[in-house]
């Protein structure tokens, strides 16, 4: 048996040995939660309590919980399993989600916050026709936050999967739907006050799990950074190209064009994804708004530096063969880490693995409430609400609606994420990066900034950049044609990128461009001085 096996069999006898601690740890968080929200529920009266929380959160406090919104599974688990396999080239996706908070402050932010009441259609509405853009609108932002949930649905199964010892197909799948279960309770009973502060507290959990094992793993190497990366590059079995670009993407020109492409959708993809967008509504004013940003990027900032010692710790203490075999997306790198600095066969090590599993657990069911209420947000507001009831819809029908929409999205993300639990779970948020820098962002930043932006330019950017994306991402590797694809045994590939940015996201923008230039549709001069008057003062703003 190899030494990687065992020591994997190693670290879930120590889960099982110690599953009572390792259960109540898990117990104990989501009663909390639990609670947490069914108090926020009873102060829910309103749709602006439901969508936005009554604007009652302060700078700080929307900070936090932007920062939690934002700090996914894909952060803590897929990160440092890349680092820990990829090295350098896995420090990418650090760098681009951090980068990516500068787009979204100096671009979208505060003109959003100015601009709408609850969802990204509230902005294209302003100045368009209403029906087709809050369609195009809510179809965009229910389909990159399923793209989102794929991740954070995978992650649930295989970090529990881990702890609990499960083997199973039917176990994993077991776990994913657990999940699921309490993300629609958590929405449905608590909307935006009860998601926001499951979030807050989240957030202080996976920074006070990050600091504690950053501060363990450069205690080990004496506070050296040249030692802890040196140990990481001869562990690996890598040797110096561990530290050196190109180790996953510079093998071959298709992947160093990949490389390029993943850049761009993380860099591009923050300022279009919906669950952060709903984020400035919770704030009373723009300056709140443009605060709590900022408190975010230190939050967030901080984070991301740390990933380097969940990454590169885990590749300096675990062999990458033991890593590959609890997942092979490499998912279960900073639980396994955990375990590692407390010993395998010590109590410590249990109690470490629980608590940053616990942390992890939290994040992604933080998480996957904040995009279920962006998604079902968006299916009421403009779909049902705008669309289907033409405006005559009641804000307690709305906000039922959006409850309704929260199940059926809930079975959705359920039925995909068990398929999706074998990929890794940064590369997986990575897409719905491209998908929203692709259908979104062209919108929002035409409509904020394109005097000339018609309705069919909206309607071919959004359909146009969604379809683009989709599509490719269809027919490439994450889904067909490689062992780790989500389906490994066919191949329908054709396009070769795992990402389709670099394609689709310029898509979206020459077709808002194109479809605006051969469009008939006589712009509104008015609504537009209107809207930039609002975007830039606030004045007017909900």
């Amino acid at each position: 048996m190899s030494p990687a096996i065992t020591q994997v069999q190693l670290a879930a006898g120590e889960a099982s040995e110690h599953r009572p601690l390792i259960i109540s740890l898990f117990a104990v968080f989501v009663v909390a939660t639990l609670v947490i929200t069914v108090w926020a529920g009873r102060q829910t009266k309103s749709a602006a309590d439901f969508y936005a929380g009554g604007r009652q959160f302060s700078a700080f406090q929307n900070g936090l919980a932007v920062s939690g919104d934002y700090m996914s599974a894909a952060s803590f688990l897929g990160i440092a399993g890349a680092i820990a396999l990829f090295g350098y080239d896995g420090f990418l996706y650090s760098i681009g989600f951090l980068v990516a908070w500068l787009v979204a402050l100096l671009l979208v932010a505060e003109p959003l916050r100015n601009s709408g009441r609850y969802t990204m259609g509230d902005v294209l509405a302003y100045r368009m026709r209403q029906r087709p853009v809050r369609t195009a609108a809510g179809t965009s932002t229910i389909v990159v936050s399923i793209f989102y949930l794929l991740a954070q649905m995978a992650g649930a199964g295989v970090l529990v999967s881990l702890l609990l010892g499960i083997t199973s197909d039917g176990g994993k799948v077991a776990i994913v739907a657990l999940v699921g279960v309490l993300m629609i309770v958590y929405v449905t009973i608590g909307g935006m006050k009860g998601t926001t502060w499951v979030q807050m507290i989240k957030a202080v959990l996976l920074i006070g799990g990050t600091i504690l094992i950053t501060f363990l793993v450069m205690l080990k190497f004496n506070f050296n950074i040249s030692d802890l990366l040196g140990s990481a590059a001869d562990n690996s079995g890598k040797g110096k190209s561990f530290l050196e670009p190109g180790l996953k993407y510079g093998a071959t020109s298709t992947s160093k064009v990949d490389f390029i492409s993943l850049g761009i959708a993380l860099v591009l993809g923050t300022a279009g994804l919906p669950h952060i967008l709903i984020r400035f509504y919770t704030v009373p004013n723009s300056k709140a708004a443009r605060k709590s940003v900022n408190w975010a990027i230190g939050i967030i900032g901080g984070f991301y530096l740390m990933t380097i010692a969940l990454g590169f710790g885990a590749a300096a203490l675990i062999k990458p063969e033991e890593i590959i075999a609890s997942n092979k997306a490499g998912n279960t790198a900073a639980p396994l880490l955990a375990l590692h600095l407390g010993g395998v066969d010590s109590t410590w090590g249990a109690i470490l693995l629980a608590t940053i599993s616990a942390v992890a657990f939290a994040t992604i069911l933080a998480v996957v409430a904040g995009l279920t209420l962006a998604s079902s947000s968006s299916f009421a507001h403009d779909i049902y609400a705008n669309v289907i009831r033409k405006g005559d819809a009641t804000e307690k029908e709305e906000v039922r609606a959006a409850r309704y929409a929260t199940i059926a999205i809930g079975v959705v993300s359920i039925g995909l994420g068990a398929l999706a639990r074998d990929l890794n779970v940064a590369g997986l948020v990575a897409l719905a990066f491209a998908v929203a820098a692709s259908a979104n962002l062209p919108t929002i930043l035409y409509s904020l900034f394109w005097k000339r932006f018609t309705t069919q330019g909206a309607l071919w950017s959004i359909y146009g950049g969604l379809v683009t994306a989709v599509g490719l991402v269809l027919f490439s590797p994450v889904v067909s044609g490689k062992p780790t694809s989500m389906f490994p045994d066919v191949d329908f590939h054709w396009f070769p990128l795992e990402n389709p940015g670099i394609i689709s996201i310029p898509v979206g923008f020459l077709l808002g461009w194109i479809g605006t230039l051969v469009s008939k549709e006589e712009p509104d001069a008015g609504k537009y001085a209107e809207l930039e008057v609002r975007s830039l003062t606030g004045t007017g703003a909900h």
